[in-house]
């Protein structure tokens, strides 16, 4: 007799509808993200490239720049990197004059990053390009859509993570309605 191998799966226990949606990959949402954020650096990257410098390049000058005398410690925090991977891309940034690095003046420990003009003018120039593409999609959406779209946003960054989140960019957490 021959081994017969179903392909039908067993008939699942049922479940009640809001269990079985939360189930269900929400692949519409997770595939707009993935497109919507390779648009989005699309520009910059094609920017960085003439430099020799990547997203992570990016990331770091757009943070110091945000945020000047900001701590080594502080930028790993922000970015959730180990040192070794910060360590390749700040050098390559302190290198080529567009980051300086001072002690800081109570601990001597401290590394303080700042961005040099240079630095400062390429993430200007970095962030207009993205800020072209944000402000074009904000502006087919009324203010009640784009307080939507900021909770939204929020609401995919850790609970325990967001204070932080606002903290260093300056946007405040929407209110729930």
């Amino acid at each position: 007799m021959a081994d017969v191998i179903s392909t039908e799966r067993p008939a699942a226990a049922p479940r009640d509808e809001m269990s079985a949606d939360a189930d269900k990959p929400a692949f519409d949402v997770i595939e707009l993200l993935f497109f919507a954020y390779r648009d989005f650096v699309r520009d910059p990257d094609e920017e960085l490239t003439a430099y020799g410098f990547g997203r992570a390049h990016h990331r770091v000058l757009h943070f110091v720049d945000r945020n000047p005398g900001l701590r080594v410690t502080e930028l790993l925090d922000i970015l959730k990197i180990t040192k070794q991977s910060l360590g390749r891309v700040l050098r390559e940034l302190v290198d080529k004059g567009f980051i300086t690095q001072r002690e800081g003046a109570a601990d001597r420990r401290q590394r303080l990053l700042f961005v040099t003009e240079r630095g400062d003018r390429l993430a200007r120039e970095l962030a207009r390009l993205q800020t072209r593409r944000v402000s074009h999609a904000l502006s087919t959406l009324d203010a009640r859509e784009q307080e939507a779209v900021r909770r939204f946003l929020f609401e995919i960054i850790e609970p325990e993570e967001r204070s932080k989140v606002s903290a260093v960019s300056g946007a405040e957490i929407p209110p729930r309605r």
